[in-house]
């Protein structure tokens, strides 16, 4: 069930809330939450459902032994394995077995496909961080099964994140408030993420696919750039936009999630990217595997070690494909080299010298992300960096264009770089020169531009096709 989708917005978000709202003490409201999450989670997996809630309970018992046996690292570790093993299996044995039977030359492991569950990635993280928190004493076991389980399966998190950590929403299960105030900044969190998926990602969608759809060597530099800016745009506004919903829809119910994003295309190095780019992520691998595996703290070659391992499970956390990992390996191997020294560089230089590196660097990796044929991929980054790449009589950049395309790129490619915000504080309007509005006029024009947003993005999910969220596949 997709945020984006007419059955979510009119019939199970609205019926949910209601239902909640008149259930009165939170641990009905909990049951029916949980309730509401295994069905919005079995109305596209089905029977996968399961799969979901035998984790939740054999993590939930963990969580119990942990604190009650004298041998808790022995029963993490029995966690640590099981859960990964859940997930390699589903994610990463279609992958091994394609790649063994390459380098033998021949079909010597012949495997089924094997079904991928939708957000498998994500509550299997969820599962971790349980066990992992109560292991270190950053939360207390949760006597409940029930709340265990809504932990993982709470439908706002639960195919394509933010990734929760346990000990930061623990005590909202039991102590949490529905006011006004919360609600309406939940509305509005959500039709804002709605209007970032549906007015823009989709419609730069339109310009990325058929453009990542042509034969690589076909592909004109201009053609390459508008591909890759598109795709760029497309990918940050469907996954913050989804994160704008989960947050929004969270909060409309009493939850406060951390924020996922922050402007990561402003960002002047592939560090400080990171900080801003899916910082749920991020934060997870920094807590739970950089730092154990000891940070920094152990000289330069294993730092680098740890940072090339890290971005290595980056790349592969992302997809069963070495394209990925690919991925994961050009913004570590500029990790490694901005704390060689070039982060000292940049330092030194002017900040638009940091951006326009990072952009590069950012928007040239995109195309092992988005290509998983890594062939293809060299040959579309080639493109963006050859003058003389294509055949301009093939593909030009007006034929992929349109005016409501081009304009959808141009706001997306405006909001990604804060544009919005310069121009505001240039006019010196109240909302972005930091002066107080007349609250009644400013809570009057915030009202319209909402119900204007929500109108065009009624108007276009009622006329288009199904679009799922791009990270619902990780």
């Amino acid at each position: 069930m997709v945020f984006s989708s007419p059955v979510f917005l009119f019939q199970f978000l609205p019926l949910t809330l209601l239902l909640v709202l008149l259930a009165g003490d939170r641990k009905r409201q909990n049951t029916l939450l949980l309730i509401a999450s295994l069905f919005f989670y079995a109305w596209g997996e089905k029977s996968w459902v399961l799969l979901m809630v035998g984790t939740a309970l054999f993590n939930h018992l963990c969580g119990l032994a942990i604190e009650r046996w004298r041998s808790p690292r022995a029963v993490l570790a029995l966690a640590v394995f099981a859960n990964l093993a859940v997930l390699i299996w589903f994610k990463y044995a279609n992958l091994f077995a394609t790649t063994i039977n390459a380098l033998l030359g021949s079909d010597i492991l012949l495997l089924d496909p094997v079904h991928l569950p939708i957000g498998v990635s994500f509550f299997i993280f969820h599962s971790l961080s349980y066990t992992v928190d109560v292991f270190r004493g950053d939360a207390k076991a949760q006597r409940s099964p029930g709340i265990t389980l809504l932990y993982i399966a709470l439908f706002p998190q639960l195919v394509a994140g933010p990734i929760i950590r346990y000990h930061d929403v623990a005590d909202q299960f039991t102590d949490r408030r529905m006011d006004v105030s919360g609600f309406a900044y939940g509305v509005r969190r959500f039709i804002i993420g709605l209007a970032k998926k549906v007015l823009i990602a989709d419609q730069c969608a339109r310009i990325a696919d058929p453009i990542f759809h042509e034969v690589p060597d076909d592909v004109t530099m201009p053609v390459a750039w508008l591909g890759i800016t598109a795709y760029a745009v497309q990918i940050y506004f469907d996954f913050s936009g989804y994160s704008d919903m989960a947050i929004g829809s969270a909060r409309m119910f009493g939850f406060r999630f951390l924020e996922n994003f922050n402007r990561p295309y402003i960002a002047t190095s592939i560090r400080e990217f990171w900080k801003r780019w899916h910082i749920s992520l991020t934060n997870f691998f920094r807590d739970y595997v950089y730092i154990p595996l000891g940070g920094n703290r152990g000289g330069p070659v294993r730092t680098y070690l740890n940072l090339l391992i890290i971005f290595t499970l980056t790349g592969l956390w992302h997809g069963a494909s070495w394209n990925f990992v690919v991925w994961g390996l050009i913004h570590g191997a500029f990790m490694m080299a901005e704390r060689a020294g070039l982060g000292r560089v940049l330092d030194r230089l002017p900040r638009f010298v940091g951006h326009v590196y990072t952009l590069a660097v950012v928007l040239t990796a995109w195309a092992f992300f988005r290509i998983e044929d890594i062939t293809g991929a060299w040959r579309f980054a080639n493109a963006m960096w050859n003058p003389s790449a294509g055949d301009g009589l093939l593909t030009y950049p007006e034929l992929y264009l349109s005016n409501v395309t081009l304009l959808a790129l141009v706001l997306g490619v405006a909001g990604s770089v804060n544009a919005h915000v310069a121009i505001g504080r240039m006019l010196r309007l109240p909302a972005f020169s930091g002066e107080v509005p007349p609250q009644g006029v400013w809570s009057a024009v915030q009202l319209f531009g909402l119900l204007v947003l929500f109108i065009g993005v009624a108007m276009q999910v009622a006329s288009s096709t199904f679009s799922p969220f791009i990270y619902f596949r990780f």
